[in-house]
């Protein structure tokens, strides 16, 4: 792993690939890292440059002094490639899962001439209804509390609610889950956002309803994907995401979770790379289920 300077804050980031090829750049979800995309860099690096970017106060990085909403995650990411000499020149194809997703959206709507496709992965965004320990955040006291003790007790059982296979819930998963909790300003960051997108009633309608026909109005080639038994944000929210934007392609992974591109990555892969080459209208497993 690698970091760069932005802005003042040291910021994590793996590169593989050509650094001429196009790029592709893989956003992680609330509290996470770059890790959950690391088996998505050697099977789409031989054609792409593909970076993973622990976003400002998540991961590894350090946070940026700004308070944490969808705005400030997409500038800092932005300004995090500018650092990494990503040609402005070159559009970018953008992989968001969860959180990612959401922020992924926020750049494409901040710079969209920058943005070549868009892939949503179990994305935030498209229903309020969300997994009752992010809710639980909302009331006050008990969010700093709750993230405070994520230990080897309590991280497997985290894990485990985030994959339709518990053989993923491995004891590397489960270390670097402690360790990014230990991380300075992992709760402050993540209660931030939390807050920012919803509450105790689930994700908040005002931000949605502003952000999505803004992302729609775009018209980019996008890849909806999802898994079938993702317990944080159900895949009710896919029929959501299809009306939302209705030129999308869209996928859903059978007996997978919240994170297809680590329970499916072969068939994830596979099933981005027409995008990718600009072929979405041909996209394998569009429209089906």
């Amino acid at each position: 792993m690698s970091y760069v300077d932005v802005r003042h804050a040291r910021i994590r980031y793996e590169a593989t690939g050509d650094e001429s090829a196009p790029p592709i750049v893989l956003l992680h979800g609330i509290g996470r890292s770059l890790e959950d995309w690391s088996a998505q860099h050697p099977l789409l690096s031989e054609s792409h440059r593909v970076i993973s970017i622990d976003m400002p106060g998540f991961g590894l990085s350090q946070r940026h002094p700004d308070s944490t909403t969808l705005v400030t995650l997409s500038d800092g990411v932005w300004a995090t490639l500018d650092a990494l000499g990503v040609d402005r020149a070159h559009p970018i194809h953008l992989m968001g899962n969860s959180l990612g997703g959401a922020v992924s959206m926020q750049m494409l709507v901040d710079e969209p001439d920058r943005v070549s496709t868009l892939t949503l992965v179990n994305s935030a965004g498209f229903g309020k209804e969300v997994t009752f320990a992010l809710r639980m955040l909302a009331i006050p006291g008990m969010g700093r509390t709750l993230l405070s003790h994520i230990d080897r007790r309590t991280a497997p059982r985290v894990e485990r609610n985030l994959f339709a296979d518990r053989a993923m819930v491995t004891p590397e998963r489960i270390e670097m889950a402690i360790k990014i909790a230990r991380q300075p300003d992992f709760a402050a960051v993540y209660l931030e956002i939390a807050r920012a997108l919803g509450g105790l009633r689930g994700i908040a309608a005002g931000w949605r309803s502003e952000l999505l026909p803004r992302v729609a109005r775009h018209d980019k080639p996008t890849l909806l994907v999802w898994g079938d038994r993702d317990h944080i944000l159900p895949c009710a929210h896919l029929a959501a995401a299809r009306v939302a934007l209705p030129k999308a392609q869209w996928h859903l992974f059978e007996r997978t979770g919240h994170m297809p591109q680590i329970e499916r990555p072969d068939d994830f892969a596979a099933l981005v790379r027409p995008l990718l080459r600009a072929e979405a209208a041909e996209a394998p497993g569009s429209g089906t289920a």
